[in-house]
Parts: structure tokens; sequence; C-alpha cells
């Protein structure tokens, strides 16, 4: 048989959405166990915090910037209306994107006392593209239930 016959098939954009979904909420519970451990001070507790908020962050923005939002850009069958919002809200995204990749460049490692002081700012700051970017990705999923 040949290696791409056994390659699993691509998801559903359904399955996509469920799966981003799911994402969206672990985050927002790691973010809000990380939130929930102010004030912030180094150490076993806080650096485990830190790095599995980091890693479902990356593993959700990812999803929806290279999974989702790609897939809707790329894909023939999806409705001209999605494609359209989904050019629409790529500023947006893309700078959730940023946002997340430059809190996870700075937090993935072991935090320092002085990255400590400035956890409470950058997750606050991080909070608010987050929730900006779950507002864009609803309006996407919404236009390719529509």
């Amino acid at each position: 048989m040949p290696q791409e016959a056994t390659l699993e098939q691509p998801q559903s954009i359904g399955e996509l959405i469920k799966e981003l979904l799911d994402e969206r909420r672990q985050v927002w519970l790691a973010y809000s166990e990380l939130g929930g451990m102010k004030p912030f001070t180094p150490g076993l507790p806080l650096e485990s915090s830190l790095r599995g908020f980091c890693q479902i962050l990356i593993d959700y923005i990812s999803l929806g910037h290279f999974g989702l939002y790609r897939r809707v850009t790329n894909d023939a069958e999806v409705r001209a209306n999605a494609a359209e919002i989904a050019d629409a809200i790529y500023p947006g995204i893309a700078e959730a994107t940023d946002a997340a990749m430059a809190f996870n460049d700075k937090y993935e490692h072991t935090p320092s006392e002085r990255l400590c002081d400035e956890l409470a700012e950058d997750l606050s700051r991080l909070g608010e593209r987050l929730a900006l970017r779950g507002e864009l990705e609803d309006r996407l999923i919404a236009s390719l239930a529509g």
C-alpha cells in the first residue's frame, strides 16, 4: 500500500471548528488558573502553569491561524461570504497570533523575578487580544454555519 493511502483524511470544517472551540475553552481555563496565582512568585507551581498555558496557547493559535483560517481561504467549497469574512478579520487574527507568540517567547522558560513583576500586565493584555480573537472567530464560524 502506498504511504499516501495511509495518511489521515483532512478534517472537515465542522471538525476543525469543534477542535478550535475546545482548544479555546482549554486556553481560557489555563488562563484563569494562571491568573488565580497572583501575586506571581517564581517557583514550580508558576513555572508549571506557565508552561501548560503557553503550550495550549500555541496549539490554539496554530489551529485557528493555520487550520481553520487557512482552510476557509483555500477551500473552493467554502461559501464566498465566509472567505470574505476571513479576509476581513485576518488583521485581528494576525494581531492576536503575534501577541500570543510574543507572550510565549517571553514566558516559555522559567520566569525571573523581573518577569513575574510584568506577568500580570502581560497576561491582561494577552487576554484582551484573545477575547477579540474569539469574537472574530465566532463571526467566521457563524458565516460557515449560515
